[in-house]
C-alpha cells in the first residue's frame, strides 16, 4: 500500500535519540495507529508493547529481534517484532519506514 486513505494524523512528532528518528502517528478510519517515519544513520534500540510489523519504504539497515541474528534490508523490506519486546537497529543510510502496530 502506497497510501493511508481517510486518516487523521497527529501534528506533534514522536521524536527520539535526540531528533534523529522521527516520526507521525496516523490514525486509520477503524481506530487502529501506524507511523510514518525517518530514521537518520546511527544505532538504536527500541521497547515495544504491542507487536509491530516495521515496514521499511527507502534505506539500508541492520536489524535484530531478541535471540535472533542482524538480518539486513536495503531498500524496501518488512520485519516482525513481537510484542513486549526488544530490537536493535543500525541504520545505515536516512531510512523511511511505516510502523504498523499490531493485535496478538
Amino acid at each position: 500500500m502506497t497510501q493511508l486513505l481517510n486518516v487523521s494524523i497527529e501534528k506533534a512528532a514522536n521524536i527520539y535519540f535526540d531528533g534523529k528518528v522521527t516520526s507521525r502517528t496516523a490514525i486509520l478510519p477503524d481506530g487502529s495507529k501506524k507511523t510514518l517515519g525517518i530514521m537518520l544513520p546511527g544505532d538504536y534500540e527500541f521497547s515495544t508493547g504491542l507487536k509491530e510489523e516495521m515496514e521499511i519504504i527507502a534505506g539500508k539497515l541492520l536489524y535484530k529481534l531478541e535471540g535472533c541474528e542482524w538480518e539486513e534490508i536495503d531498500g524496501e523490506g518488512v520485519f516482525y517484532v513481537p510484542g513486549n519486546s526488544k530490537f536493535q537497529l543500525k541504520v545505515e543510510s536516512v531510512t523511511d519506514y511505516c510502523c504498523s502496530y499490531l493485535e496478538d
